[in-house]
């Protein structure tokens, strides 16, 4: 029987546990080397910027989340180290949320915490899709786990919540901090013809994984990090809901631009924290395995910018389809960003 902690005196141990690796693996020193760089860069930037409201009081229960959930792991709690990975991303979307908030005198939890809670709900489900395409391209895997079903159903629902969420919110982030240009001059509308083509093209991309050998699917994830992309965005011009090629057109390149880099300080977090946990996802796909930043191969942080692109569209699509089917959310605020 698993005890729920360790004692105290475990603590030098799993200190050593958790220093070890960076010691002695480059993979894991370059990791923390870019995490910690990019951490320290955007406190820098965030304390530098103008402040246009108060800092939520749930900013500091984020910061605190955090810091437990680090502490706990030093100490080698047995459920910190388990449900680790979403405690650290619940506690940096209160303080990312915060962040925004003080910085820009406006922000998702802040504004509505509807619409905010509404996004964590339909962020399990749109993961579920991908989750159901690795059953067959099998490119992932998830080890530690309980081994009980309410306690691994608890894990995966807390966990997929908070992916949307956090691409959205550090997307906010990167806005207020100011690191984007201005609109560029608009360019030509794109012809309808192209937009049909794009679509199919996406659709196409969406469905060759699952339609070649298993044995060849496995190398194909990539087409479906960006077929999404390709497949929905044009549905949600025609749907007049909100539109990356429309950005673009309009020489607004801002939200394309916040949501790749997005993906990138995502993607980082998400090794960072799955690294040390308990309960966490092992990469399988067949390519670069012996080139890793943390557990993840050097190719595959290539597609954490696409797929912040990705969560986008689908989440405007979505909301697209509600608006269509209920004409009176139309009448309601737009979100931060969008």
């Amino acid at each position: 029987m698993i005890a729920s902690s360790r004692p105290l005196g475990y603590a030098q141990d799993n200190l050593r546990w958790l220093l070890v690796p960076a010691m002695t693996d480059f993979h894991v020193a370059a990791g923390l080397g870019i995490v910690a760089a990019g951490t320290i860069f955007l406190a820098v930037r965030f304390f530098r910027r103008p402040k246009q409201a108060w800092f939520p009081h749930y900013g500091w229960v984020g910061l605190a989340v955090i810091a437990g959930a680090q502490l706990g792991l030093v100490l080698g709690n047995y459920w910190i180290r388990t449900f680790f990975t979403p405690t650290a991303w619940t506690g940096y979307l209160l303080l990312a949320d915060a962040g925004v908030h003080q910085l820009s005198g406006h922000s998702r939890l802040a504004d509505s915490p509807r619409d905010f809670f509404k996004l964590c709900a339909w962020s399990v489900p749109l993961w579920l899709l991908f989750e159901a395409y690795n059953l067959r391209l099998k490119n992932w895997k998830y080890t530690g786990l309980p081994h009980s079903f309410v306690l691994d159903l608890l894990g995966y629902g807390w966990s997929f919540a908070t992916i949307w969420p956090a691409i959205f919110e550090t997307a906010d982030l990167i806005e207020a901090l100011g690191f984007l240009r201005p609109p560029r001059k608009p360019k030509p509308a794109f012809q309808p013809r192209l937009v049909l083509t794009l679509s199919f093209l996406g659709l196409l991309m969406v469905a060759t994984p699952l339609l070649v050998p298993a044995a060849q699917s496995r190398y194909l994830f990539g087409l479906v990090w960006v077929g999404f992309i390709l497949l929905l965005d044009p549905l949600n011009g025609v749907m007049r809901g909100e539109s990356l090629l429309r950005d673009w057109q309009n020489g607004e390149r801002s939200r394309i631009a916040s949501l790749c880099v997005s993906g990138v300080v995502c993607g980082f977090l998400w090794e960072f924290w799955n690294y040390w946990a308990g309960a966490k996802w092992n990469y399988t796909f067949p390519i670069a395995q012996s080139w890793k930043v943390f557990e993840m191969p050097l190719p595959g942080y290539l597609g954490f910018p696409a797929f912040a692109l990705e969560c986008f569209v689908m989440y405007e699509f979505v909301e697209s389809i509600q608006r269509k089917l209920n004409p009176r959310l139309n009448e309601r605020p737009a979100e931060v960003t969008k």
